[in-house]
């Protein structure tokens, strides 16, 4: 069977991970945009971070441009704007489709496991939400809408 941990992913500088270095954590992976109504997000995805990282949470953010063009930058604006504009510590990664044909596996992944609204797969929009457990299982998914700080209880629960 087919874990999280059986994916590699490039981070926002260009190096290979494997998925297997965040075993034993609780990952809230996002799929991120900068120029999205829901962008000041990155906020609250920052401060939960700061809050649980001792505890054992990483947030992932892996930019995409596929709803509305609202990721246009490359990975060095993507960088510079997070870390600017929002102060982001949290692990970033290189930018991805997150549906269709060339859809990342690992969101592949992500979205077979734990399926949207009617059981559809499909990522609505930016800063869909992924909580996975320290067993790489995959917990919930939450809409874009939903704020992180909306998602701290269930993240306290996981750790």
């Amino acid at each position: 069977m087919t874990s999280i941990y059986d994916y590699d992913v490039t981070d926002i500088e260009g190096n290979t991970r494997s998925m297997s270095g965040y075993k034993d954590k609780v990952l809230l992976i996002v799929n991120v945009a900068s120029k999205c109504g829901f962008t000041p997000q990155y906020e609250g995805m920052e401060a939960l971070y700061k809050k649980y990282h001792d505890q054992g949470l990483e947030v992932l953010g892996f930019p995409c441009d596929q709803f509305g063009n609202q990721e246009p930058g490359d990975e060095e604006a993507i960088v510079e704007f997070c870390s600017l504009t929002y102060g982001v510590t949290f692990d970033m990664f290189s930018k991805i489709d997150v549906n269709g044909p060339d859809a990342d596996p690992l969101y592949v992944f992500l979205k077979k496991e734990s399926p949207g609204l009617l059981g559809s797969e499909a990522i609505k929009w930016n800063f869909t939400k992924f909580l996975v457990g320290r067993d790489g299982k995959v917990l919930d998914r939450y809409a874009p809408q939903t704020s992180p700080a909306a998602i701290a209880g269930d993240i306290e629960e996981a750790l």
